[in-house]
């Protein structure tokens, strides 16, 4: 199996909608580094996804379209399962929930002690390709619930 060539990909894809200014990605200058205050094996470890994910028989996360929200870590994975209409069908499948939402991966981490613990929940963020709502909405939402489940490091899975 080879890598998806996202930004390949991306270029060639608006390309192909008649844009003719090429696709300008985020970028910053300057990027803050905060190294962690104690060992991984002593970290609690967040996670955050943009793969809108669900819990089957429940509601539809539809409705909650543009925002951030949690659903619990213990969540058996075979409950969950994303909603997510918009990612590369030829590279990928969304079958596999570990793939975009490595839980159990990060449980038997824990298991090991290579990873202090997990968050109590995780967050999922919808994908709106708006640099400016992911800085001003998204980001400190997400930061904020991280802050309330004392996480030290958080792990970003993008679909």
């Amino acid at each position: 199996m080879t890598h998806v060539r996202y930004i390949d990909r991306t270029r060639e894809y608006y390309l192909g909608e008649g844009y003719t200014t090429p696709y300008r990605w985020a970028h910053f200058d300057e990027i803050p580094f905060t190294p962690l205050p104690k060992p991984l094996s002593a970290c609690r470890i967040g996670l955050v996804t943009t793969a809108e994910v669900a819990v089957r028989g429940e509601a539809s996360p539809d409705h909650l379209a543009r925002t951030v929200y949690a659903l619990p870590t213990a969540t058996p994975v075979e409950q969950l399962y994303s909603g997510k209409d918009a990612y590369d069908r030829h590279a990928t499948t969304l079958d596999d929930v570990d793939a975009y939402l490595p839980i159990t991966r990060l449980g038997e981490l824990v298991a090991a002690g290579r990873i202090g613990g997990l968050a109590a929940r995780f967050q999922v963020v919808f994908s709106n390709y708006s640099q400016r709502t992911t800085m001003t909405v998204d980001a400190p939402a997400v930061l904020a619930q991280c802050r309330e489940d004392g996480v030290d490091a958080v792990l970003l899975c993008a679909v």
